[in-house]
């Protein structure tokens, strides 16, 4: 009976403090939810997609804007990859084995303009302009060859660094192209001494660089005020005896190993006579002990480098200046680097934590824009940024652009060298030398090749679009019918044009001389819309505006 007394007595102490609102100890009421953020704009979009895509457009930047930047890159990461091998493999083989890289650049071409996994893609073209390899050259003939390795970076883009740098290393591609395969240990009665081409390359151009770096990226310096070098010849031959004893796969010996169609996608082969077991000095002071196997060799000398402190600011200078700005400011680089270092979750080289620190950044985007914000872009980005902007198609289906690199300066897997199209440390003479800045892509920006350049756009906008009389099965045309149905409005179609190429961020300028252009074709071609609507697309792809990726 007491018991229920005391029930009863506590049920209606919390009725009474239900119904006066609680006592004044009681917890506050939840603060109210964070405002949404702030719409993207079109022009937004488009710096976004400019950044991540091979080329923004207005289709594209609404759903940026539906889904906000977060949801499109992990969209993009989860697409699939499309690939180049499967393609050549299902072509009639020529006898010249060499014709096949014009089918490679199609394939390239047509992935980068209509295939889903633009993110991929642009991720492994920068990738491309790191770890280079090019069919110019030693691998005329191993089309097989340039189109797996391109396949590989597709495949490896939002992957682990360390990963991809033992893909590089024994692909026979990189094999032949800095002349590791084929290496052999030294033999000093028949004066054979170990190659160090790719030891040299792997350490300065795919990984560490030639100084000591801090996390920002600026450089180490000793007593004397001096970068410090961060390796030296002993270290080069060291890392080139690790190199030694690959060769093609599948062949009964290291002598008779030759490239076939099929081992030319196919990791290189250790042939263990051929592989130099003595102790090799790496970098920092580590000593591979001899007696080793060559994988054991070589798995030690990736991970010496992969675990370099350099390789995180290093890949984070050379993928911001790929995708976003030529001139990154040290926290911005620090701060990729330390997700580089790593992810969050204790894991050191993941490109795709890499990538959306990268693209994700207050300094991406920034709310408070500077002259020295952005780069140059691209001469490739800029015809396929015209090209996904208007459509553009041939009947046959294909882009016959294997040339691209005598054109453009540039073209997929078609580098005149090892060092890339350009540096990522040149800076022209005059007021961007003067400032410390760089303009890595201003090093093709001759007045040779942007004449190609122009007169490539010219052609393209008057000739090869939708209204060509009779154009060629394999002509590339872009769509100008929506320009020429609005051609008598002077204003309209400026704005029309700006709106697919700049994200309606035009000028005064700009717009003001674009009109002042088509107002002079209308008096000179009266009656001709076409010539109305290619002289607006023509002006605008080849202003600076257009080159300038914000």
């Amino acid at each position: 009976m007491i018991k229920t007394k005391l029930v009863w007595m506590a049920v209606t102490l919390m009725l009474g403090l239900s119904a006066c609102g609680g006592s004044s100890g009681g917890a506050p009421p939840p603060p109210p939810p964070p405002p949404p953020p702030p719409p993207i704009t079109t022009a937004e979009a488009f710096q976004f997609l400019n950044q991540t895509t091979f080329g923004a457009t207005p289709a594209e930047a609404q759903n940026v804007i539906a889904v906000r930047y977060d949801a499109w890159i992990d969209s993009q990461m989860q697409a699939p990859a499309s690939l180049q091998l499967p393609y050549l493999r299902s072509l009639p083989r020529p006898v010249n084995l060499a014709e096949l890289h014009a089918d490679r650049v199609d394939k390239w071409f047509r992935d980068v303009v209509d295939g889903p996994d633009q993110l991929r893609q642009r991720v492994a073209f920068a990738l491309s302009e790191i770890t280079v390899v090019s069919q110019l050259g030693a691998l005329m003939q191993a089309p097989y060859a340039v189109a797996d390795y391109h396949d590989q970076l597709s495949l490896h883009a939002f992957g682990n660094y360390r990963d991809l740098l033992g893909v590089v290393t024994l692909h026979p591609a990189m094999g032949v192209y800095l002349s590791m395969l084929g290496n052999q240990k030294p033999d000093p009665l028949l004066n054979i001494r170990p190659d160090e081409n790719y030891a040299r390359e792997l350490m300065q151009l795919f990984s560490i660089g030639l100084v000591e770096l801090n996390i920002d990226g600026s450089e180490k310096l000793d007593n004397l005020g001096q970068p410090i070098p961060t390796y030296d010849q002993a270290i080069i031959e060291g890392f080139a005896h690790v190199f030694t004893g690959w060769n093609y796969a599948g062949a009964p010996s290291f002598e008779q190993a030759r490239q076939n169609d099929n081992n030319q996608s196919v990791p290189m082969q250790l042939y263990p006579a051929f592989h130099d077991t003595g102790a090799k000095t790496l970098l920092n002071g580590v000593i591979v002990p001899a007696g080793q196997t060559g994988d054991e060799d070589l798995q030690a000398a990736l991970d010496n480098i992969f675990n370099h402190p350099n390789v995180g600011p290093f890949v984070a200078i050379r993928l911001i200046q790929r995708l976003v700005t030529s001139n990154p400011s040290p926290g911005y680089i620090q701060r990729v680097a330390t997700v580089f270092n790593n992810n969050g979750f204790g894991v050191r080289g993941d490109l795709e934590a890499v990538v959306k620190a990268i693209l994700l950044d207050v300094e991406a985007r920034p709310a408070m824009p500077m002259e020295i914000d952005g780069k140059l872009k691209e001469p490739i980005l800029r015809l396929t940024q015209l090209w996904r902007a208007y459509d553009a198609q041939s009947q046959s289906g294909v882009f016959p652009l294997a040339p691209a690199y005598i054109i453009f300066g540039q073209g997929p897997m078609q580098a005149p060298h090892v060092f890339n199209f350009f540096s990522p440390f040149h800076a022209p003479a005059g007021e961007i030398r003067n400032s410390g800045l760089v303009a890595p892509e201003f090093e093709i920006a001759t007045e040779y090749q942007n004449t190609f350049i122009t007169n490539y756009f010219f052609i393209l906008a008057f000739n090869w679009n939708s209204e060509a009389p009779t154009p060629g099965e394999d002509d590339v045309l872009i769509d100008i019918s929506q320009e020429i149905a609005i051609s008598a409005d002077t204003d309209a179609l400026v704005a029309m044009v700006a709106d697919k190429l700049l994200g309606g961020t035009i000028t005064d300028t700009l717009r003001a001389e674009t009109a002042q252009m088509i107002d002079r074709v209308r008096i000179f071609a009266p009656g001709n819309d076409a010539a109305l609507a290619a002289e607006a697309i023509y002006f605008i792809v080849t202003s600076p505006e257009f080159a300038y990726q914000r």
